[in-house]
């Protein structure tokens, strides 16, 4: 899953529209490998079967809690899938217990597990999903403690939250307020030092793009342009060009 990801951001820098079709079999790629290792940690059997990269690869069981199926993935796995399109695998990743995701023994603050929740609630329509998108936010708010770091909590993770409520309610130019605000964030936060500013995950807003994504699917006007918004990805181009 990391090497396909960076591959994937990596082809930002030379397709930033994803205007080629080796751009999103580099995304496909990626959303994949997230979806297997998900159900690799969740199957009741001995391995499963998984399509990555154009070939059905046989996974074996995770036999022990798995480091990397923590939270954090799960949410970029979560991402993908709504990016390129996958109403099957989203589902069976909004399926995945949030207890099992605690088994991995990551440290995390409280609040992603709300979110992912409420991603959940949300993908699955259960009617929880605004407490639960209330819930993550709460723990998101300035001053409270947190593993990542306050400008990480604001920057990276509130917006998709803020997103999410403006595409749930229906408030479609509010979104785009929200979207732009939200790149701008992101922006600041990748460009915070050297460091972000070299790293490939700073190239492509994952989390804002796949619920502009969600609203675009949802009939809302999605005006923003932006490098860090690939708009072949936004705009479903490549959806059906081959089996994901």
């Amino acid at each position: 899953m990391s090497t396909s990801l960076v591959m994937a951001y990596e082809k930002s820098a030379v397709d930033p529209t994803a205007a080629w079709i080796e751009s999103w079999e580099a995304w496909v790629a990626a959303m994949q490998a997230g979806s297997a290792v998900f159900a690799a940690a969740t199957t009741a059997e001995d391995s499963v079967d998984c399509l990555i990269h154009h070939e059905v690869r046989v996974v074996p069981a995770f036999v022990r809690p798995e480091s990397y199926a923590d939270a954090g993935h799960w949410l970029t796995a979560f991402y993908l899938a709504v990016v390129c399109r996958n109403a099957e695998r989203l589902t069976a990743l909004c399926h995945v217990p949030t207890s099992k995701l605690h088994e991995s023994g990551a440290v995390c603050d409280d609040y992603l597990y709300a979110w992912i929740e409420a991603l959940q609630a949300f993908w699955l329509g259960r009617p929880e999903f605004a407490d639960k998108l209330v819930k993550a936010a709460s723990g998101t708010a300035p001053g409270v403690p947190s593993v990542t770091g306050q400008d990480y909590v604001s920057q990276l993770m509130w917006p998709p939250m803020d997103l999410l409520r403006r595409r749930a309610t229906g408030q479609h130019a509010e979104f785009n307020s929200a979207l732009e605000q939200a790149l701008r964030a992101h922006r600041a936060y990748w460009s915070a030092d050297q460091e972000r500013s070299d790293s490939c995950f700073g190239w492509v807003a994952l989390a804002p793009l796949a619920i502009a994504c969600l609203a675009a699917d949802a009939d809302f006007p999605v005006d923003i342009e932006s490098e860090y918004l690939p708009k072949h990805l936004l705009q479903r181009t490549w959806i059906g060009e081959f089996p994901t």
